[in-house]
């Protein structure tokens, strides 16, 4: 097996999900081939998403996924098959994102699989990658009277994304 290759695609997934968590959508960007797919089972847009190519995946990411949420995305356990440029990925996902706005959180678990692809410039890329929730639940934080927002990297001590739930 090509050690090299396994963790190049290891970082890749990685800087894939500290991407969107960072909200760097230019380096998120050179995570996906131009032509690359993805499937997001989730129900929370009512239905599962499908989009194509790297600027639809980026500007679905950008416009949903901004500084009003904060997202921690978590993947582990992955099983990489390499054959030559290609290669596929399995990977255990967990994610929590908080909506202060809509005093909601949701966390979810699935599995991602993935499709890599060596780019001409060496670089691994995503060429399509996807998830089926195991489960996603809502909680909302009106639920939770001690649950208390002490940091957000997004907004400052005195935007009222900030405040307690219920305050």
């Amino acid at each position: 097996m090509d050690l090299v290759a396994l963790e190049e695609i290891r970082r890749l997934k990685y800087r894939y999900l500290r991407c969107v968590d960072e909200k760097r959508w230019d380096e998120f960007a050179d995570t996906l081939t131009q032509d690359a797919t993805a499937d997001y089972g989730t129900p929370t847009y009512g239905r599962p998403l499908s989009l194509a190519g790297r600027d639809e995946i980026v500007g679905f990411m950008r416009k949903n996924l901004g500084p009003e949420l904060i997202t921690v995305h978590l993947a582990g356990q992955p099983e990489i098959e390499i054959d030559g440029e290609t290669a596929t990925g399995t990977w255990a996902f967990q994610d929590t994102i908080i909506a202060t706005k809509y005093q909601m959180v949701i966390q979810g678990a699935a599995f991602y699989r993935d499709r890599y692809l060596r780019c001409p410039d060496g670089a691994w890329r995503i060429a399509h990658t996807g998830y089926q929730r195991t489960y996603e639940a809502t909680l909302s934080l009106a639920d939770l009277p001690s649950f208390r927002l002490t940091s957000n990297r997004w907004v400052g001590p005195d935007s009222a994304a900030a405040a307690p739930a219920g305050g």
